[in-house]
C-alpha cells in the first residue's frame, strides 16, 4: 500500500454492545437449532453456546466489526477505499472486543485549474473524393457474380475450381475441396494459382506446385511447397451495380441516389468526428494523469490491473488461443501494468473531483437508455440485462463510466484546441 493512502484505526467495542449481539446470535441460532431432547426453538442459550460455540464467535464478530469500523470511519470523515484488514483481534469472554484495522482512504488534492486544457482536435471534413471511396465499397459489396461462355481463363476472373492436395500439408487431413471461387490475379491470390490456372478451360485439370511464404498464416502451410491438383468448373465474372436512384433504393430508406450520397457523407464525419473526439479525450485523461502526483490506493490500482489482464485473456482466448497452453509470464504481465494502472486510476480520481465541482450527474433514463441499448446490442431483453448488471455490478459501473464521459465532453468543450501531430491522424487509425 502507499503510505500516503494507508491508515489504521484502534477500534473498541464496549463488553455490553459485545453482550447484547451475543444474545441476539444465540437467540437466532435457538430459533433454528434442532437436537435430541428439545423442542424447535426451545433449545437453552447454555447448550446453544456449548454445542454452536464457534459459529456464536464467527456470528457474533460478523455483527460487530463492520459496523463498529464504519462508525469510526464515518466519525473522523475518512474515505474508504475497499475492504479493511482486521489484525490484533482481541475477542475474550466478558471483556470488550478490540481491533485494528488497516485501511485505504482516497488520496486529498487540490484541483488545479482544467477549463483551459490544451487538446489536439480539428474539425473533420469528408471530401467528394472520400464520399466517392465509400460509395465504391458499397458497391462492391452489392457486386454479382455471372457464369461467362467457355472460354481461356483471363486475369481477373473468378475460376470456379474444385482444389486437393497431393502432398503433405502438415495437418492430419489434406485439403478437398469441391467448390471454391479463385479470384485470378487478385491481391491476395497466391501467384502460382494465378500462372496456372490462367489459360486454362472449363473441364480442363492441372496439377502443380504452391510455394508458400514463411509469414503464411492457414493451416501450418507458412514455408512449405505443397502439390495440387485442380480442376476448373466455371468461369464468372464479377458485374458491379450502376450507382443510380435504384441501386440507391436497394441500399435502405432513400428515394434517390443524393439522397444516398448525403448520407454517407454524414456517417464519414459522424465516424471522424468520434475518432477525433475520442483521441482528444485520452489526451485528457493524459494531461490530468501527468499533472497531478498524488499517490493512489493499492486497492483502485490492482482492480485496474486486474480488469486489463482479464481483457487480454478475453482477447487471447477470442483469437483461438489455448489458454491452458499458452505460455505467459502473467507475473510479469501484471508488474508492467501497475504504472500505467496507476495513472489511469489518478486521472479517474481528478475526473471525479471535476465531476463533483461541476455538477456532473447521470439521469436513471440516461442509465436505461444505454442499459436499452447494451441489450439491442447483446440481442437480449433489457429487463434480463439489467437484473444481470445489477447482480455482478456493472450497472454501477456503467453510471460511472458514463458520468467520467460526460465529464471529459465538458472538458473538451472548453479546451483549447490545436491541430493534431501528423502521426496522430494517421488514415489506419479511423477504423
Amino acid at each position: 500500500m502507499s503510505d500516503d493512502c494507508k491508515r489504521t484505526l484502534d477500534i473498541t467495542i464496549p463488553v455490553e454492545e459485545v453482550e447484547k449481539t451475543t444474545r441476539h446470535v444465540v437467540e437466532e441460532l435457538g430459533a433454528k437449532a434442532k437436537l435430541p431432547g428439545f423442542r424447535p426453538g426451545k433449545v437453552p442459550a447454555n447448550v446453544i453456546l456449548a454445542r454452536f460455540k464457534d459459529q456464536v464467535r464467527q456470528n457474533v464478530l460478523d455483527h460487530l466489526l463492520g459496523p463498529a469500523f464504519n462508525r469510526k470511519a464515518s466519525e473522523l470523515s475518512l474515505q474508504v477505499v475497499g475492504t479493511p484488514t482486521v489484525k490484533d483481534l482481541k475477542f475474550e469472554e466478558g471483556q470488550p472486543v478490540e481491533f485494528t484495522a488497516e485501511f485505504e482512504v482516497q488520496p486529498e488534492f487540490e484541483l488545479q485549474d482544467y477549463n483551459n486544457l490544451t487538446v489536439p482536435y480539428e474539425e473533420q471534413q469528408a471530401s467528394e473524393e472520400d464520399v466517392e471511396a465509400r460509395l465504391n465499397a458499397l458497391r462492391e459489396q452489392r457486386a454479382e457474380f455471372v457464369n461467362v461462355d467457355p472460354r481461356p481463363i483471363e486475369d481477373g476472373d473468378f475460376a470456379v475450381i474444385a482444389l486437393e492436395s497431393l502432398s503433405s500439408v502438415g495437418t492430419e487431413e489434406p485439403i478437398k475441396q469441391d467448390e471454391m471461387n479463385l479470384e485470378v490475379g487478385g491481391e491476395y491470390t497466391l501467384p502460382e494459382f494465378t500462372e496456372n490456372v490462367k489459360g486454362m478451360e472449363v473441364g480442363d485439370s492441372k496439377e502443380f506446385d504452391v510455394a508458400y511464404p514463411e509469414d503464411y498464416g492457414g493451416r501450418n502451410l507458412a514455408g512449405r511447397t505443397v502439390t495440387y491438383r485442380v480442376t476448373v468448373n466455371g468461369i464468372r465474372k464479377r458485374e458491379l451495380p450502376e450507382l443510380n436512384d435504384e441501386f440507391a433504393r436497394d441500399m435502405g430508406d432513400y428515394k434517390t441516389f443524393d439522397d444516398l450520397r448525403d448520407n454517407v457523407r454524414r456517417s464519414i464525419l459522424a465516424e471522424r468526428e468520434y475518432v477525433a473526439r475520442e483521441r482528444a479525450k485520452e489526451a485528457i485523461v493524459d494531461l490530468l494523469s501527468n499533472a497531478y502526483t498524488f499517490p493512489v490506493p493499492d486497492a483502485y490500482v490492482n482492480q485496474q490491473v486486474e480488469t486489463q489482464v482479464r481483457r487480454q485473456i478475453r482477447n487471447l482466448a477470442a483469437q483461438g488461443a489455448d489458454m491452458n497452453n499458452v505460455q505467459i509470464d502473467w507475473e510479469k504481465v501484471i508488474a508492467e501494468q501497475k504504472e500505467p494502472a496507476a495513472k489511469s486510476v489518478r486521472a479517474g480520481i481528478v475526473l471525479e473531483k471535476i465531476a463533483a465541482a461541476e455538477s456532473v450527474e447521470v439521469t436513471q433514463k440516461e442509465v436505461n437508455d444505454e442499459v436499452a441499448r447494451i441489450a439491442r446490442r447483446e440481442n437480449v431483453a433489457p429487463a434480463a440485462l439489467r437484473e444481470r448488471l445489477e447482480k455482478d455490478g456493472s450497472l454501477g459501473r456503467i453510471a460511472h463510466q458514463m458520468q467520467t464521459d460526460k465529464t471529459l465532453n465538458l472538458l473538451l468543450e472548453r479546451a483549447t484546441k490545436v491541430p493534431p501531430s501528423p502521426e496522430s491522424t494517421a488514415p489506419e487509425a479511423e477504423a
